[in-house]
């Protein structure tokens, strides 16, 4: 027991250090300043090592894992390391798990042709959610977030809108690209994103978006406090609790915290319902389009969520709140002032293929294979003509900075 808290608070206090060291020592003066005390801290110019939260997370793992008898310890140095620090998911993730990771790396791997043309499709169509949506929606939300002051309610609604998109695809695309290149490897990473934004409901949201990190937080966070074997009051505990928690793992920022928040507000409803865990399948899993009921929810959901992105990507809470009122004021229904109308055609696109292969990994697994080569490599040809065609301006990826 000793040993493990000793591991949990040297990762914890590492991770504190790095990331939330400044944003501790501001608490903390604008506290004082309430009594009307002034205090002239020392802040540090500190350097956050990229994907700190990630291997953090990972390394964490395995010290409760190995607690809890789920894992041996491994005497094998060598793997261990090249579990924490394995190159294509080191920086973004997905958050992997000792207990799936780890043993890969004792088994001798030799080339298999299928798995890497499937690592190689993976690899395509996560260039495809980055380069070509993300980095295309990225020019336009940059553009509305900074001067949203002069924007009408529509056009601030669509940068939103975008910004949803811009994040999926920047994340979601990095996942695919980690996990299509450990498969080239012979290594088999957790699926990261499960096609989010068809969701009927916010629980469902939450079991789709980052699934790495949600798990992580239900094992390792909502269980321990108790998970949902609890009374109500303590149930309601746990899920903000969590949900606050992962917006404080984002970054040092209240906006992360206030989204967070925001995120258990929606999902309280539905738990004290019991009907949080109503949509466990694939929407519309047999017919080609969703039913009234699932539209009206999928709609209902997005709506929701791109009003939580808003607190994400603002720089402050005053930015956030002046957006979404904004957002919401009478110009609303006017037409958008920025109409990007090349990028809806490309959104249309992907919004398309990623409905007909959402019942599989990711989008393109198995969407074409049905076809004669010609045509899916026709398919893929044009795909990475796309890329190369309507690439925006290269942007970092989002999750870097956390």
């Amino acid at each position: 027991m000793a040993l493990l808290w000793v591991s949990v608070f040297v990762n914890i206090g590492l991770l504190g250090f790095f990331k939330y060291y400044n944003f501790f020592v501001d608490a903390f003066v604008d506290a004082f300043s309430l009594f009307g005390l002034s205090i002239q801290p020392n802040t540090l110019n500190i350097i956050l090592p990229v994907g700190i939260s990630f291997y953090t997370f990972q390394t964490m793992s395995y010290t409760i894992d190995v607690y809890r008898g789920k894992l041996k310890p491994t005497r094998d140095f060598i793997s261990f390391a090249a579990f924490v620090s394995f190159f294509p998911q080191l920086v973004a993730g997905p958050i992997e798990r000792a207990t799936h990771l780890l043993p890969q790396f004792y088994k001798k791997r030799s080339f298999e042709y299928s798995k890497a043309v499937d690592g190689l499709r993976q690899i395509l169509w996560g260039l495809f959610k980055k380069i070509v949506i993300a980095d295309n929606c990225a020019e336009f939300v940059t553009i509305i977030f900074d001067g949203y002051g002069s924007y009408s309610g529509s056009t601030l609604l669509l940068g939103a809108v975008l910004f949803a998109f811009q994040i999926y695809g920047d994340f979601s695309g990095y996942s695919d690209i980690a996990i299509g290149t450990a498969r080239l490897f012979g290594f088999d990473l957790r699926q990261n994103f499960a096609f989010p934004y068809f969701s009927r409901d916010i629980a469902e949201f939450w079991r789709r978006w980052h699934i790495s990190l949600s798990t992580w937080f239900r094992d390792y966070v909502y269980i321990p406090l108790g998970g949902s074997r609890v009374s109500q009051w303590k149930v309601l505990r746990n899920v903000f609790v969590i949900f606050i928690v992962s917006g404080f793992w984002h970054g040092a920022n209240w906006t992360f915290m206030v989204w967070g928040a925001l995120n258990a507000l929606y999902f309280v409803p539905l738990l004290v319902l019991k009907r949080n865990r109503v949509h466990t399948g694939v929407v519309a899993e047999t017919r080609l389009l969703p039913n009234f009921r699932e539209f009206v929810g999928i709609g209902s959901t997005f709506f929701l969520t791109v009003i939580a992105w808003v607190f994400f990507r603002a720089a402050s809470m005053q930015e956030a709140f002046s957006y979404l009122q904004g957002v919401f004021s009478r110009s609303l229904f006017s037409m958008p002032e920025v109409r990007p109308r090349f990028l809806f055609v490309l959104l249309l696109l992907f919004i398309v293929v990623e409905w007909f292969g959402r019942r599989e990994q990711y989008a393109i697994e198995r969407l074409w294979l049905g076809y004669p080569r010609a045509v899916r490599w026709g398919i893929y040809y044009v795909i990475a003509m796309l890329i190369f065609l309507y690439g925006g301006k290269e942007q970092e990826f989002i999750y870097f900075q956390f």
